[in-house]
């Protein structure tokens, strides 16, 4: 099975210093996630009814940013102890518009 991309490749989707580490597609997700998570996105994508597929390849596109992040460990631990720094939904929307980015 084969899927599009999510969205396009448009480096002004991507935030100054970060790396399209996953493609977003079906296979680059799967090569971002290990073992019985990988399992579960092949699952989960398998049994999407078409005008699902799309909202799980964007969850688990996520899950696969977060697991190759080589700060993952770090951003997960400050989570858990409530130091992770945090932003509004206002605060991203104005920052987007300002690069010229599409707010959806």
């Amino acid at each position: 099975m084969s899927a599009q991309p999510v969205h396009s490749h448009d480096p002004r989707d991507q935030a100054p210093g970060s790396h399209n580490r996953v493609p977003r597609n079906a296979d680059g997700i799967a090569a971002a996630l290990q073992g019985a998570r990988r399992m579960e996105f092949y699952r989960q994508l398998g049994m999407a009814a078409p005008e699902e597929a799309e909202a799980v390849l964007k969850r688990w596109w996520c899950e696969a940013m977060l697991d190759s992040d080589p700060a993952g460990d770090r951003l997960t631990q400050e989570a858990l102890n409530g130091t992770l720094s945090t932003t509004t939904v206002e605060e991203v929307i104005a920052l987007r518009k300002a690069r010229g980015l599409p707010v959806e």
